[in-house]
């Protein structure tokens, strides 16, 4: 049997280079595609809207106006009754005209509390909304992210899959050629064909895993890619910058799109709370028009004229049935319900930030340890069907042993994973994930990466014996 070293970074599956998607190439097709981000962006521009709708009732109101009306009079007593004589008749008899008026109307409020609140409060919540739209945009990149490597990784789970369940084939063959001429007992060919249905089966398992990771992609992008860039085996796994949890902290308390959404939002129920408490408050306008009115009536008479009017109109209200108070007292309820909300969000990040950086000097540990544990695992296995050979270890032995091998590989190509993973999750606690931080990753992408796939392969060539 060869001796081989083991590389000093052990990567995924290679892809095809004419065929292989890289992690950028997958954003830009989430970002045409996603209807989440899509859905932020509307909810955004539809409360910048509302934003200028609150803002109009400050401003200018101009409009034309214009009535025509008729008006038909008669008298309930003549002077005089029936004995009054006919100048008396004709003065005092109904009479029936019609009125048209068309002409320019402007109002401006000058003093109205509740509808400067308002707008104070839809300003805020404008931020709020930008705030949702900044968290959805990191998001989408994490979900993204996390869709892409899961689909390499369940790929990877799928060629160890593969790998154990040929190796212990390979390995029933020959428990079931010893058993023919008489060198084993028959228990152990039952037990390497146990082991190499369990493999199969798991394989069945993994394949399937990969089909859903993928249609998990295809959700985000639209498209099915077979073939994706891998880590290269040079990757590197560092702790984060700075080396403190409490500087990461910190930092989340200030930028995480959370909490300052749940700030402004804090701030949006304060502004609504002194809308409800401005309801007592009187209020002041300035009105100003100008047309023409005409008048035609029907005893010959017609008169027509030019009308302009300015002044003030003030309003004080006096007694609303209770409303005012009713509308201050639930108002100071939503504020006292955001506050708490943002006291918890804020505790939320804070541990979910420290968490990810302890999680992700976890996994550079963890990577570093299982990288040394393939080369045990290998150099065990070695050692196993050696042993197996000269008849000092048995089949149940070996088979452990090619299992434990392949798990060592698929265990360190997850650590890689979910360290990409959790460095990315932990700027986003930090409110600092930006698509910058996918361009620096795809740097270390490559469509001709050396992967599990072939490592497994060339395992399985230099211990089949026909070769």
């Amino acid at each position: 049997m060869k001796k081989r070293l083991l590389p000093g970074l052990i990567t995924l599956l290679a892809a095809q280079p004419a065929l292989a998607l890289d992690l950028m190439e997958t954003y830009e097709k989430a970002l045409s595609y996603d209807s989440g981000i899509a859905s932020a962006m509307a909810q955004f521009q539809a409360q910048q809207a509302t934003s200028d709708v609150s803002k109009s009732a400050l401003l200018p109101k101009i409009s034309a106006v214009g009535s025509a009306s008729y008006t038909r009079f008669e008298p309930r007593n003549i002077p005089g009754g029936a004995n009054a004589d006919e100048l008396t008749r004709q003065l005092f008899s109904g009479d029936s005209y019609r009125t048209y008026r068309y002409g320019v109307e402007l109002t401006q409020p000058l003093f109205r509390a509740q509808d400067w609140f308002r707008y104070d409060a839809s300003q805020f919540q404008t931020e709020a909304a930008q705030a949702q739209y900044n968290l959805a945009q990191q998001q989408l990149i994490l979900d993204v992210a996390t869709a892409y490597f899961n689909v390499l990784r369940a790929q990877d789970t799928v060629t160890t899959a593969r790998a154990t369940e040929a190796a212990i084939q390979r390995q029933y063959e020959q428990a079931q050629e010893r058993f023919d001429v008489g060198l084993i007992a028959i228990t152990e060919v039952y037990e390497a064909r146990a082991s190499y249905d369990d493999s199969k089966s798991q394989r069945i398992a993994a394949e399937n895993q990969l089909n859903v990771a993928r249609e998990q992609l295809a959700r985000l992008t639209g498209e099915y890619a077979e073939d994706l860039e891998n880590l290269r085996e040079n990757f590197p796994l560092g702790r984060p910058e700075p080396m403190d949890p409490s500087a990461w902290e910190n930092t989340a308390l200030e930028q995480n799109w959370v909490i300052q959404s749940a700030l402004y939002q804090l701030n949006a129920n304060e502004a609504n709370l002194k809308v409800a408490k401005s309801g007592h408050l009187p209020t002041l306008d300035l009105f100003a028009s100008y047309g023409k009115s005409e008048l035609d009536g029907a005893k010959n008479t017609q008169q027509e004229g030019t009308q302009g009017v300015i002044g003030l109109e003030l309003n004080v209200p006096l007694y609303m049935g209770g409303g005012t108070q009713a509308g201050v007292r639930q108002q100071r309820s939503l504020v006292t319900a955001a506050q708490e909300d943002l006291n918890t969000t804020r505790r939320d990040v804070r541990v979910n930030t420290r968490s990810l950086y302890l999680t992700v000097n976890n996994n550079v540990e963890t990577a570093s340890a299982l990288e040394q544990t393939i080369i045990s695992r290998r150099s065990a296995l070695d050692a196993t069907r050696a042993g197996y050979d000269v008849g000092t270890r048995n089949i149940v032995e070996v088979l452990d042993a090619e299992r434990a091998y392949y798990v060592a590989l698929r265990d360190y190509a997850n650590a890689r994973y979910d360290y990409v993973i959790n460095t990315l999750q932990l700027k986003q606690a930090a409110g600092t994930l930006s698509p910058q931080d996918l361009i620096e990753l795809n740097n270390w992408l490559s469509a001709n990466a050396r992967g599990i796939e072939a490592l497994a392969e060339e395992d399985l060539t230099l211990d089949d014996p026909t070769q």
